[in-house]
């Protein structure tokens, strides 16, 4: 099988050397020629345009930031019939929709780390025969345990759009309860171990969070611009189904108020930073400012 992978930035450039690593024949294309350096030297083949890679691919991998670059390559490109095409992007449900070739939409969970490791989640939409087929190619990027068939065409992306919603909405939420508490005087640790102990707890709580308290580390693996894209696309998925989503929006706001204070490159828990700005307090385990 040969493999056309389009896009190696921060998560496509692990995942594509994951698939070389795991034996399959690589064809790969980015706009940073310098980005495939390490393929190519592991003996992946660099094409000069997205469409010469799709040419040379008996199944086509894409991982773009969004919507909108998915299409503007998916235009450029006429893969040879019965080459399927794998979008692992984060993008909107129809996306794929637009285009008559066999699909499946695999966007993933588990942030550069998991990339590298291979550890990725893969959520999928898409024909369950097409899935079965190309569990194997999923199975070298990411945990075999923790890839799902979740639905038909389009599913993938809504399922993963809505895990990311659900962090920032969890982080925005304890963001506000740990900025309050500390302020009317609560330790920061022992109100966060209090909530971890009760019916309140949440993974971010009880995990994620503790980049920034201990580290201040708001993540800039995963910038702004592209947080406040997903949430973008969720709340669009809500109005699409006629669904109210006031809360969606508002946290929604609140990041992109953030995106405009911190710029498009700071980290996607920069939010928490915007808080700390706003209260004079900085969440670390024992200080304040």
């Amino acid at each position: 099988m040969n493999i056309g992978f389009i896009g190696l930035g921060n998560m496509g450039g692990p995942m594509a050397l994951n698939l070389i690593k795991a034996g399959y024949e690589l064809t790969v294309y980015d706009v940073r020629r310098e980005a495939a350096a390490e393929h190519v030297s592991l003996g992946a083949t660099w094409t000069a345009s997205a469409a010469d890679c799709a040419a040379q691919s008996d199944t086509l991998i894409t991982m773009l930031p969004g919507p909108r670059q998915v299409e503007a390559v998916m235009r450029q490109v006429t893969p040879p019939e019965g080459t399927t095409w794998i979008d692992m992007s984060t993008s909107a449900p129809d996306t794929a929709r637009r285009f008559d070739v066999p699909k499946l939409d695999a966007p993933v969970s588990g942030m550069a780390k998991g990339a590298i490791a291979g550890t990725l989640q893969i959520f999928v939409g898409g024909p369950a025969e097409l899935y079965q087929r190309h569990r194997p190619v999923l199975e070298a990027m990411g945990d075999p345990e923790r890839i799902f068939h979740v639905g038909p065409e389009g599913a993938g992306y809504t399922v993963k759009l809505m895990i990311n919603l659900l962090w920032f909405t969890h982080l925005v939420a304890t963001t506000e309860v740990l900025t309050m508490g500390m302020k009317a005087g609560v330790d920061l640790e022992t109100l966060r171990t209090s909530l971890a102990a009760s019916p309140a707890c949440s993974n971010f709580l009880a995990n994620d969070v503790l980049s920034v308290l201990r580290h201040g580390d708001y993540d800039d693996s995963f910038a702004m611009a592209l947080a406040c894209k997903d949430l973008g696309l969720a709340v669009d998925v809500g109005r699409d189904v006629g669904v109210p989503v006031e809360l969606s929006a508002l946290v929604e706001q609140i990041y992109r108020r953030g995106r405009a204070r911190y710029g498009d490159l700071a980290g996607e828990m920069s939010p928490m930073r915007l808080y700390e700005d706003l209260a004079g307090v900085e969440l670390r385990t024992g200080g304040t400012r």
